[in-house]
């Protein structure tokens, strides 16, 4: 899991001016950095799978966050069929991608990430 964390901080830094804050392997870690660090991320990316629990618990308390204090969330999972896409924009993620979909995440990251340096 760390390689892919590695990666993606990569992959963020060269589409714009990401920088990663933070990470979380379970479903309780993941809830509890969301609380712990209100309005210290603008963008959230989150994998169904987890060491425990699930990330589509995590998707809600995510976009709950980014509607308070502005960000956004995206899903990022090998199990992003039409009906878990459905589902996942309907808990409140703005975009979801297959990670075989890597390159189509870079090009909205980095959508994002100019609308962002606009508006600042």
């Amino acid at each position: 899991m760390k390689q892919v964390h590695a990666v993606l901080a990569d992959l963020l830094a060269g589409v714009g001016d990401f920088r990663l804050v933070g990470t979380a392997a379970t479903e309780a870690e993941a809830k509890l950095w969301l609380l712990e660090n209100a309005g210290a991320w603008d963008l959230a990316i989150i994998d169904l799978v987890l060491d425990q629990g699930t990330g589509m618990a995590v998707v809600p308390k995510a976009a709950e966050a980014a509607q308070r204090e502005g960000g956004t969330v995206v899903v990022f999972s090998d199990y992003a069929s039409e009906g878990i896409r459905s589902h996942c924009l309907g808990l409140g993620a703005d975009a979801v991608f297959l990670k075989s979909e890597t390159q189509e995440l870079m090009e909205y990251c980095s959508e994002i990430g100019g609308i962002a340096a606009a508006s600042a």
